[in-house]
């Protein structure tokens, strides 16, 4: 137990170190998959190494002193009592963490699905008469795309295609989920926020190459976006087309070139790294139970 409890802390670094090259080098699709997947696992055995990491108080609680002194029996000490200590705080903060970030997510959704109130459920766009220039999908069942004014004004005809396409690829491929799913591992473990922000470029450039797929110009949808990003740039704030600074660059430079390849090799190499910690956890647990087994009476 004394390595492999910490097994999924040190994998999760190497996970976070290797996202941003995996982002870059494999389909978005392919790759935001693996890499929440990865994610996923990793934080959750993250989270009960830290269980097993507060279990380990248990040998030096009174009664089980006592009881073992009385029966001759010896206490092995996995891990030092202040690692302990440490988990059961680690474990008070992720628990922190996670109910803000389920909070924030419950939040965010509210909102959204307020946005779609008053229209039928067959209507997929929503045209908000306002001079801001958003557009952005709303999740749910049936999932909503809602579109500004000034949004469907700054575009040209041709952009107005890409734009839809790109939202409607939100909702038809559950990016939310995926988003969701990822913003959950990093609360739970903050040395995956890397991970995190690569996945939710990733849906982005995801949502671009369906775009660009369906208006069959990769030209026409990089123009789209950097007409987006100017036209958030002059009204901020805006999540037209999900534009940062940071990403915008990066984004139209991907459509002026070929689509990236589908590395499966790549994807299952990440998935076995996620499924790595899993194992560590779980060898761990089997360690801890056997030592417990000789310290709590029978």
């Amino acid at each position: 137990m004394t390595i492999d409890v910490y097994i999924p802390l040190a994998l999760s670094l190497l996970l976070a170190a290797i996202s941003p090259a995996v982002g870059r080098r494999v389909a978005p699709a392919l790759a935001a998959r693996a890499l929440t997947a990865a994610a996923v696992v990793t934080a959750a055995a993250t989270v009960w190494s830290l269980v097993l990491l507060t279990v380990t108080l248990v040998d030096d609680t009174p009664p089980v002193v006592a009881e073992a002194r009385a029966d001759g029996r010896s206490l092995v000490v996995p891990v030092p009592e202040a690692i302990g200590v440490v988990a059961c705080l680690a474990l008070a903060a992720v628990a922190h963490r996670l109910w803000r970030a389920v909070r924030a997510e419950h939040g965010t959704r509210r909102a959204l699905r307020r946005l779609s109130e008053g229209h039928p459920r067959d209507t997929e766009l929503i045209v908000a008469a306002s001079p801001v220039p958003q557009a952005f999908a709303i999740p749910g069942s049936p999932g909503r795309i809602l579109v500004t004014a000034g949004m469907l004004g700054a575009l040209r005809p041709v952009e107005r295609r890409v734009l839809l396409a790109h939202e409607r690829a939100h909702l038809t491929h559950r990016h939310a989920l995926l988003v969701t799913a990822a913003t959950l591992a990093a609360a739970a473990n903050p040395l995956l926020s890397p991970v995190r922000a690569t996945v939710v470029f990733l849906v982005e450039r995801w949502a671009d190459e369906r775009a660009a797929a369906a208006v069959g110009d990769r030209a026409t949808t990089a123009r789209a976006l950097a007409r987006a990003a100017l036209t958030a740039g002059r009204a901020k704030p805006s999540c037209a087309l999900h534009f940062t600074d940071r990403a915008v660059t990066r984004r139209v430079a991907a459509l002026q070139s070929a689509p990236p390849p589908h590395l499966r090799s790549v994807a299952v190499a990440v998935l076995a790294l996620g499924a790595l910690p899993a194992l560590g956890a779980a060898d761990a647990t089997g360690d801890l139970l056997r030592l417990l087994s000789h310290v709590l009476p029978h």
